[in-house]
């Protein structure tokens, strides 16, 4: 739906005119939904052959556009008849329209009314436009309208007459399309009288530069590339940004989205804290703004109260007819007063009360809410990305999108257009379906599909030959889904979930655009893996009026712009996007912060390492030494209660662990703690607060939450370690993705594949460690290669000046904090 509401216009197609509603809706996404947008193609081709062969002179497909007036409102619908049977002497002018159902035809005429009144509703506006040609060559000539059901797995078919009745959901629709304009325009108006506080009561020095910087570049440029140290403050400062350019009426909406859900929450509490009225102070009361309507989203299966994730409509207490429970639930306060609490709790509780899932309850109110705080997946996902594009009024153009963390982007995007299928999976699948007496073809099918798995040996790229077998394989399939579709709510969620994974994959082998590799780990996988998600991120990225991608790491900007969509040509970086433009915050504080020295006594290669592993050990050793009696562990007064703990960063566990061996062996009395492998946000920082205090050594994984995530290491630990570039593990995926790069220089693609992303897992975890005015860090960085030009220009600027340690005596000058500057490098 496009709409002007200064004009009081609106246009939208006679589809989503007929089906549109405030509440519940079949949302079509997911994997469901790639299989039920296939189902009438067939069928529509079928029956228009059918129809013209015995009415020669009807017609099929004509375009059809009027204009309505209701409450105030001009509605230009527009829409695609079916087909038009012209009239004989003995019976008028038929307008039909042909839908498809999974339900078994025939069915009691008043349950297809209930359960489609969509379908009547857009009969019944086509009707109502009757006066505009050329649906009949008179205005006053006799029509008459039929809705023709096909059953999707035989064909049968069922006609259902219009009649006066079923004129009533044409103007049931226009009273809701008007509804939800009025509430738009509330929200409009709500935006026009925003006001808000500074993100911070007392600016760090940088802050207000900055702040200025970006809302100019975002006044001149659709995509701007912000970068911003960890702790300098830019959710404030993005927040501030983008409520400033809503006020102005630039944009209707925010979009701000991360991959971590610590991130969103942060970014709601700082909302809500520049945005909340005065205390004792009412926000609707007259003379005062409303605060900004936003709206945590969060996944389905967090939001469902069954005790087993299966989201099936016919199977679901909470789904079933919920359309027409809705209008009694009383849910609609949840999008109609701003001061209602949204948080998840309330919501399952609100959705248990009225028997309606709680999900229903977000992505109905998602259409009225200023902001949207998500992951990524809302928008660049395939199987997400509906539950924002399908919201009424949703216009990109009139969207800022904030990605923070964005340099998680190129591959949160990749992993989203990558799928993994098992062998085990489909035999588990097969024997259902025949336990269910599944429909011989499909049956077939998948027989066939799991062959092809359970055959299938370890490879590092299938064949052409296979390919195409897989290709065969997975077009009849989905087409047999299509067809015979099983009873998911008898299959379960897991196996539900491997027959839903079958179309999106089948959409995703076809796919041009995409740089994939079909490959296979083990014998029986199958791992569909996507190369480079650039084209997608670019064609999701281009209908936003404004972007600004939000990091502390983004690397090289041509290659960040390269790895979203932008600026790319082939496998060449070419100029960066006229429309894109970088700003980078202002941070004095930092200068001089970090002391930083390359190590080349040592060189931590893959093959090397096993002969250094003393030498990091003592190295660790020494470290912890000066630690102890440095004057920068008294910056923190928590770090006086305990001996000092040094952090170390390395690229892999089996690499920790190796020299977590040699410490023990040849330095007893140090203890190392190496991170956990899994648990929570809150176990982690556990883990981080009591190794500090029990532990010497920190010993860290690059690339992990403990090196990009954790910010609790700020001011806490004076003295770090990198152990080796965190370089990316030489697999099928990284040669494929070499290969791929056939049109640059062999140490272009290197870089590429190899270097940015290793260095700038370095780079996140050496932001931790100063986070604040007046923290500093003395960081060594333990390998010969990070001294390399093509490695040190890939270090942020804050860390590419340090000495250079050659012998041992070298180390523990550095290592004296009573020294002299060190040496620079050139």
């Amino acid at each position: 739906m496009d709409f002007d509401l200064d004009q009081r216009t609106a246009s939208l197609s006679i589809g989503e005119f007929a089906g549109f509603t405030i509440g519940p809706r079949d949302s079509g996404d997911g994997p469901q939904g790639i299989w039920r947008a296939q189902l009438g193609t067939r069928w529509h081709q079928e029956l228009r052959v059918t129809t013209g062969a015995a009415t020669p002179a009807a017609t099929f497909e004509i375009p059809v556009t009027g204009r309505v007036f209701h409450a105030g409102w001009t509605l230009t619908l527009t829409g695609r008849i079916d087909q038009l049977l012209p009239a004989t002497p003995t019976s008028p002018a038929i307008l039909r329209e042909i839908k498809t159902t999974l339900r078994p035809l025939p069915a009691p005429e008043e349950e297809l009314r209930a359960d489609h009144p969509d379908y009547f509703a857009q009969l019944a506006t086509y009707l109502a436009l009757r006066r505009i040609r050329p649906l009949s060559e008179s205005p006053n000539s006799p029509l008459r309208g039929e809705l023709v059901f096909v059953e999707a797995g035989s064909g049968f078919i069922q006609t259902i007459a219009f009649t006066a009745a079923d004129e009533a959901p044409f103007r049931v629709q226009l009273e809701r399309v008007a509804e939800f304009l009025n509430l738009r325009l509330r929200a409009r108006d709500r935006l026009r009288n925003l006001s808000f506080q500074p993100a911070f009561s007392e600016l760090r020095a940088g802050q207000e530069s900055t702040q200025a910087e970006l809302s100019a570049a975002l006044a001149q440029h659709r995509r701007v590339l912000f970068t911003a140290p960890t702790g300098f403050g830019k959710t404030g400062v993005l927040i501030e940004c983008a409520l400033g350019a809503m006020k102005a009426g630039r944009y209707s909406r925010l979009l701000y989205l991360t991959s971590k859900s610590t991130g969103q929450l942060q970014v709601l509490r700082t909302l809500q804290s520049m945005t909340a009225p005065p205390i004792g102070q009412s926000p609707l009361a007259i003379g005062h703004s409303t605060p900004v309507a936003a709206w945590h989203v969060r996944p389905k299966r967090e939001h469902c109260v069954n005790h087993t994730f299966h989201c099936v409509r016919d199977s679901c207490a909470y789904l079933r007819d919920l359309d027409r429970r809705w209008a009694q639930s009383g849910l609609a306060r949840f999008y109609l007063f701003e001061d209602t609490a949204r948080d998840l709790d309330t919501l399952r509780a609100a959705g248990r009360d009225a028997m309606i899932c709680p999900y229903e309850i977000t992505r109905t109110a998602l259409a009225f809410q200023d902001v949207w705080v998500g992951d990524y997946n809302y928008v660049f996902a395939p199987s997400n990305r509906t539950l924002f594009f399908d919201q009424p009024g949703f216009n990109p153009a009139e969207t800022l999108l904030v990605l923070d963390e964005a340099h998680n982007l190129p591959s949160r995007v990749a992993d989203a257009y990558s799928h993994t299928l098992l062998a085990d999976d489909a035999r588990l699948v097969l024997a259902e379906l025949d336990h269910l007496r599944a429909a011989a073809p499909l049956l077939r099918a998948w027989e066939s599909w799991t062959t092809l798995l359970a055959t299938l040996p370890a490879c590092e790229a299938l064949s052409l030959e296979q390919e195409d077998d897989l290709a065969d394989t997975l077009r009849t399939l989905s087409d047999q889904l299509a067809l015979h579709p099983p009873d998911y709510s008898a299959l379960g969620p897991h196996l539900s979930d491997q027959l839903w994974l079958i179309p999106a994959f089948n959409a995703w082998l076809a796919d041009p655009a995409l740089k994939k590799l079909l490959w296979s780990p083990r014998s029986g996988e199958l791992r569909g893996t996507c190369l480079d998600a650039a084209s997608a991120i670019g064609e999701s990225l281009r209908p936003f009026g404004g972007v600004i991608f939000a990091t502390a790491t983004p690397g090289p900007a041509k290659a960040f712009a390269a790895a979203c969509g932008l600026g790319a040509t082939g496998s060449q970086l070419s100029a960066l996007d006229p429309q894109f433009t970088s700003v980078t915050a202002h941070t004095p504080w930092r200068d001089a912060a970090y002391d930083i020295a390359y190590d080349i006594r040592v060189a931590t290669t893959y093959q090397q390492r096993p002969r250094t592993y003393a030498t990091t050990a003592a190295t660790i050793a020494a470290l912890h030494a000066a630690a102890s009696g440095s004057q920068l562990s008294t910056l923190t007064p928590r770090l006086k209660t305990a001996t000092p703990c040094v952090a170390v960063f390395f690229p892999s566990y089996a690499y920790a662990e190796a020299i977590e061996r040699a410490l023990r062996a040849d330095h007893p009395a140090l203890r190392a703690a190496i991170q956990p492998r899994q648990g929570d946000l809150a176990a982690q920082s556990c883990w981080v607060d009591e190794s500090l205090l029990l532990a010497d050594a920190l010993f860290l994984v690059l690339g992990s939450s403990f090196a990009e995530g954790i910010d609790v290491l700020g001011g806490r630990i004076s003295h770090a370690m990198v152990v080796s570039p965190a370089l990316p593990e030489v697999n099928a995926v990284q040669k494929a993705r070499l290969a791929a790069l056939c049109g640059v220089t062999r140490e272009e693609a290197f870089r590429r594949v190899y270097q940015i992303p290793g260095m700038q897992k370095v780079n996140q975890a050496l932001g931790r460690l100063v986070r604040a005015p007046g923290q500093r860090a003395k960081v060594l960085l333990h390998c010969r290669r990070f001294a390399e030009l093509s490695y040190a220009q890939l270090l942020d600027h804050d860390y590419q000046f340090g000495a250079t340690i050659t012998t041992d005596a070298d180390l523990a000058g550095w290592l004296d904090t009573s020294s002299n500057d060190p040496e620079v490098l050139p």
